[in-house]
């Protein structure tokens, strides 16, 4: 059933503000919470995270929630302190949602919660990563356990819970398809490591529409994937950049060493891949717009 109104968290984000103008657009109301209360067209309900306080009224005559909100992962390195802060802004502020509406009537009636392949961990070439596999032993597989855990609560106030894992999102306002554009646009674009690791991407515009679609579709229950049918390796990738943008790759991969040295731990985000199955949104009925990587990123890029 299509919600009359829709709550996002992390609204203003690089998903939230796509996936805002995606919902207006199919006629339903979009408001947000936010740090500061705001007016508009989009209203924005004040929320604390770090002292437990929510404005309530956000949750008034709202249908579904979606939960996009989470300090990013790749954005500062990985102190103690950072990692912290990632994990706690993706548990607390899924529990303060849960305890908003533990507490207090609603009529909320679907949950649709981001989430991350880092699920998984990182895989061979050979390894395909269904919903169905254990979650790895990495930093990044712990903090999504245990996001994933306070979402299933939704579930015991009888309301319907999506998990969508989202893989490497492309899009022209950031993210990695424009860090990895810089160097090839000045000709020194190259593969990072040895290349040959796995890239599970999706097209900004497809990971909205899944959003949707779980929003959508009653029918949409668990867990799901959000990537493209085509993973791809870091080569591949680097060259469908090059060829979106009329350049050659000429230079010689980038060691796994020296980034290791610019990135420390956080260079496994780089350096390592994953290679993850899209086939249970797919056998849910969602149909990708961009399931070619070159068509994804010359739509993107040129």
């Amino acid at each position: 059933m299509i919600p009359k109104r829709v709550l996002i968290t992390g609204g203003t984000g690089l998903i939230g503000s796509h996936l805002t103008q995606l919902l207006m657009a199919s006629g339903v109301e979009v408001c947000h919470l936010s740090r500061k209360a705001k007016p508009g067209t989009v209203p924005a309900y004040a929320w604390d995270v770090r002292s437990g306080k929510i404005d309530h009224q956000a949750l008034e005559e709202t249908d579904a929630i979606v939960h996009l909100a989470g300090a990013g992962i790749a954005e500062k390195p990985w102190t103690k302190a950072r990692k912290q802060e990632i994990l706690e802004s993706r548990t607390r502020s899924t529990a303060l949602l849960y305890d908003a509406m533990r507490y207090r009537p609603h009529q909320v009636k679907t949950v649709v919660c981001a989430s991350a392949i880092g699920y998984y961990g990182f895989g061979g070439d050979e390894e395909i990563f269904t919903e169905a596999h254990p979650a790895a032993k990495s930093f990044l597989a712990s903090v999504v356990r245990a996001w994933e855990a306070e979402a299933d609560k939704f579930q015991g106030l009888g309301i319907r819970l999506v998990k969508i894992r989202i893989g490497i999102v492309l899009s022209q306002q950031g993210g990695a398809l424009k860090e990895m554009a810089k160097p090839v646009r000045w000709g020194l674009g190259a593969p990072l490591a040895g290349g040959n690791q796995y890239m599970s991407w999706i097209h900004i515009t497809d990971l909205c529409r899944m959003f949707k679609y779980a929003l959508e579709n009653d029918a949409l229950q668990g867990v799901y994937n959000g990537v493209s049918p085509n993973p791809v390796t870091n080569k591949a990738f680097t060259r469908a950049v090059a060829a979106a943008l009329n350049k050659k790759i000429w230079l010689p991969p980038v060691p796994q060493l020296v980034l290791r040295l610019l990135l420390g731990e956080m260079a496994d985000l780089v350096v390592k891949g994953s290679r993850v199955s899209a086939d249970r949104i797919l056998q849910a009925g969602f149909r990708f717009e961009f399931a070619d990587l070159q068509q994804a990123v010359n739509n993107l890029l040129r």
